[in-house]
């Protein structure tokens, strides 16, 4: 568990350029309490104690500003960088090294049961404001551009960027950080 926090800690650090320090990182970043806290609120609803997981997701959700259903998968070095309005549903699943920055949703489209929420495989980066909706696949290493709309899967090493998104390949040349703040790619 100590190493898991400490892998966290360096993920914010690495991601986050105003990051000074690993205290300041520990004491102020909503969105590596959100998933700290999401990890208990996990593992009590694998353990089907429902009602306290969803009650703790909200408690988390009124502190940090950040919702992640207790149900979501969520892998390692996962970081969430200025988190308010991130929201994060249900059947979500998340890969390795996956980073979201504030106003991204990954949400349903439809109330039926099943699989209705995003995968996002390992390395995808999702710019500010951006909407992943319904059981769609970003493949690993893409790139979601700021308030993209996506609701078709994409390919790995892909950019997504419009209303709708549409992918684009990704040249080995372009910087998940640089893209994400580009002029071209904002709407």
């Amino acid at each position: 568990m100590i190493a898991r926090i400490r892998e966290d800690i360096a993920a914010a650090r690495r991601r986050d350029p105003a990051a000074r320090s690993g205290v300041e990182v520990v004491l102020l970043y909503p969105g590596l309490h959100a998933i700290w806290a999401h990890r208990l609120w996990h593992a009590l609803w694998r353990r089907r104690v429902y009602l306290l997981a969803r009650t703790g997701s909200q408690l988390t959700r009124w502190l940090t500003g950040i919702e992640i259903h207790p149900a979501a998968r969520i892998g390692r070095r996962f970081f969430i960088d200025h988190g308010m309005g991130v929201v994060i549903g249900e059947t979500a699943e998340l890969g390795d090294d996956v980073m979201l920055y504030h106003g991204v949703t990954l949400g349903g489209r439809t109330r039926d049961h099943g699989k209705r929420h995003p995968t996002l495989e390992d390395g995808v980066s999702v710019g500010s404001g951006a909407k992943i909706l319904g059981p769609v696949r970003i493949g690993a290493r893409t790139v979601v551009g700021a308030n993209a709309v996506v609701t078709k899967d994409s390919p790995a090493d892909s950019i997504l960027v419009g209303v709708p998104a549409r992918p684009r390949p990704r040249t080995s040349a372009d910087d998940s950080r640089a893209l994400l703040t580009a002029a071209d790619y904002v709407i």
